[in-house]
């Protein structure tokens, strides 16, 4: 697990410095060891976390003859099998790295190549007798690459920070930020960066020195079914689900460093446990957070799945004095993000990077197997298809009229839209009658739905196909690439800590997504093929417990201890001033959540989020006010 970072020039020679400087910006990515490259106009380079082969890994690293190079972040899981195939081609190995790998099979196989990695990576491979990058990103985006095409060439790296001291403009993306009001996160490809663009997952870029750049996809995530592959029955589905669940927890367990589990209690989590368990001799190290607040505390349960397999388990009690870490968190996340499940996610990696360096996740399984509870109210969203045009035209001029505070407004809207996915949308995302309220009519976007084909061309279905498909398809792309992905690997390497999650294997995916819904929602309930396939092993109450979020009480922290940061910021006359907000309906935003009438502290969060990114954009423009010098004029 790596940070990578460099750049490509059509004239002039790279410098060493300016490499070196873009990979301090990920030091914590990579606090174990440092490589840099230079060719003429090429520069690479990358900080390592050692978590395989620790002796002879270092990057970057190439091929036999020297002509092809790679830096690499992630892990290739099936690297063993790919090694043996490419010795038995006659390619020569100098190190036991999964990265070696990668210069070997782009000799033998090119841009094909990228299709037989299984694994999380993001790398770059230079070819000196080209004089030629290549970028690739893996299948579900869950390493990060950015990049930007300037006048001077191509620059790319593993956060946006490492582009700041390639002079690289920092030019805010105003059609990024109007989307995140929408979605509470910059969905790929875009960045809060005008001129700086998300490798798109399961994707890959080339780019020479004359400026040429073509641009591809390896692999995309199928459509979920309508029916089963012919002759598959559920009880074979089940058990081929556990034995590819098996393989993939005992692939991502393999390192050369400590390794353990989050155990949050939830279903995903805890099967990932009862699978290392069953796989491994010694017990295995389990890290759980909890709160003061008992609906948010998951103790309890993650305590039941600790004590049946007997795992090493760790558990802390989260008190709210999170100040600090509200400003850590935008220092990592480089643009404005608004989901609050960063902050439990931060310190349970905090917690267990003092007992191992790798960590198993569950991530990935409601997206796969439908275990979000939206699912089910898509039933009657479709419902509401059958109201007359004209009632709903009707129903839309009433809910505008009402007050933001009157209880039916949403309600009505909701009746009014002209289709179920806008209205999944507006119920799951913040509803376009609060943007109204809320922003300056210049960043407000389309009353329709029609930005959403163009926003998400990728992430959503041909007409025609069932909302339950359209909302899962979402889910499991652009929410999980653009929100649960960067949550988890922000604040995950922020700590040094790696983190592998066993339900986002591809081939495991791609077979999920084979299944008919009917097989995965039943009796309100998700997952359910999921768990005839190893429920079993879990303990009975778990299976009846409520589905709970990973999410924090930050609505009493908004009222306590995060309340004088928060007024301080929302009503400062930096923000108020930026032309963005309406500074009554703030306000009435902060006074109705302060007086306990409304939750309002979503919203809020996004708001001082968006207002902490600003204002350390101002001092980023300040600190790198003369590094373009070097890069542009090379």
């Amino acid at each position: 697990m790596c940070g990578i970072a460099g750049f490509v020039l059509h004239e002039g020679r790279a410098e060493t410095a300016v490499v070196r400087a873009m990979c301090d910006q990920i030091r914590h990515r990579g606090p174990d060891d440092e490589g840099i490259y230079v060719d003429g106009g090429c520069g690479i380079g990358m900080r390592r976390l050692s978590i395989i082969d620790l002796n002879t890994g270092h990057q970057p690293i190439p091929n036999e003859d020297r002509s092809v190079w790679v830096v690499f972040n992630g892990e290739i899981y099936n690297y063993q099998s790919l090694r043996d195939l490419l010795l038995s081609h006659g390619h020569r190995f100098a190190t036991h790295s999964d990265t070696e790998t990668l210069v070997h099979l782009y000799e033998q196989c090119g841009l094909d190549g990228f299709e037989k990695l299984r694994g999380m990576f993001a790398f770059a491979i230079w070819d000196s007798k080209r004089r030629q990058i290549t970028l690739v990103r893996d299948r579900f985006g869950k390493k990060p690459l950015y990049y930007s095409i300037q006048p001077s060439g191509l620059f790319f790296g593993s956060e946006l920070k490492c582009l700041y001291p390639a002079g690289v403009p920092l030019d805010v993306d105003e059609h990024a930020l109007r989307l995140y009001f929408q979605f509470s996160y910059v969905p790929d490809p875009l960045s809060a960066y005008r001129g700086i663009r998300k490798l798109a997952p399961g994707g890959w870029l080339t780019y020479d020195t004359h400026g040429n750049l073509r641009e591809g996809r390896y692999w995309k995530l199928p459509e979920p079914a309508n029916a089963p592959p012919p002759g598959l029955t559920e009880n074979a589905a089940a058990e081929r689900i556990r034995e590819m669940f098996d393989e993939s927890v005992r692939l991502r367990m393999i390192a050369d460093v400590p390794l353990g589990a989050f155990l949050s209690g939830g279903i995903d989590s805890s099967s990932v446990v009862a699978s290392m368990s069953m796989q491994l001799s010694a017990p295995v190290k389990t890290f759980s957070i909890g709160f003061e607040e008992a609906a948010f505390n998951e103790l309890p349960a993650a305590a039941l799945v600790a004590k049946k397999f007997g795992t090493d388990h760790h558990q802390i009690v989260v008190k709210p004095n999170s100040v600090d870490l509200v400003s850590k968190l935008v220092q990592h996340f480089d643009e404005p993000f608004g989901d609050s499940s960063a902050i439990p996610t931060f310190i349970v990696s905090e917690f267990a990077v003092e007992h191992v360096k790798v960590a198993l996740t569950g991530d990935g399984g409601d997206e796969l197997f439908a275990g979000y509870e939206s699912f089910f109210a898509i039933d009657k969203l479709r419902k509401l298809d059958k109201v007359p045009h004209a009632a709903r035209a009707l129903l839309s001029l009433a809910a505008d009229a009402l007050p933001y505070s009157f209880y039916g407004k949403n309600f009505l809207r909701m009746i009014s839209r002209p289709s179920a996915l806008t209205r999944y949308f507006e119920l799951n995302y913040s509803p376009y009658f609060l943007r109204k309220s809320l922003l300056q009519p210049d960043w407000m976007l389309p009353a329709d739905s029609a930005f959403l084909t163009q926003a998400f061309a990728d992430c959503l279905l041909p007409l025609g196909r069932d909302i339950v498909s359209q909302a899962l398809y979402y889910e499991a792309t652009a929410k999980l690439s653009g929100d649960m992905l960067v949550k988890v690997d922000r604040m995950s390497m922020a700590n040094s800590l790696e983190v592998r999650s066993p339900l986002l294997d591809h081939e495991l995916a791609e077979f999920a997504m084979s299944l008919p819904h009917a097989w995965k929602m039943k009796e309100g309930r998700g997952k359910q093929i999921f768990l005839k396939a190893v429920g079993d092993r879990l303990p009975p109450e778990l299976l009846s417990l409520p589905k709970k979020g990973f999410g924090v009480p930050l609505a009493l922290w908004f009222r306590g201890s995060l309340r004088s940061m928060l007024w301080d910021h929302l009503t400062s006359r930096a923000f108020l001033t930026r032309g963005i907000v309406s500074r009554p309906f703030v306000s009435h935003l902060l006074r109705e959540h302060d007086s306990g009438r409304r939750d309002n502290s979503h919203w809020l969060w996004m708001l001082l989020m968006l207002e902490l990114w600003f204002r350390n954009l101002e001092q980023l423009r300040t600190a790198f006010a003369y590094s373009e010098s070097t890069l542009v004029r090379a």
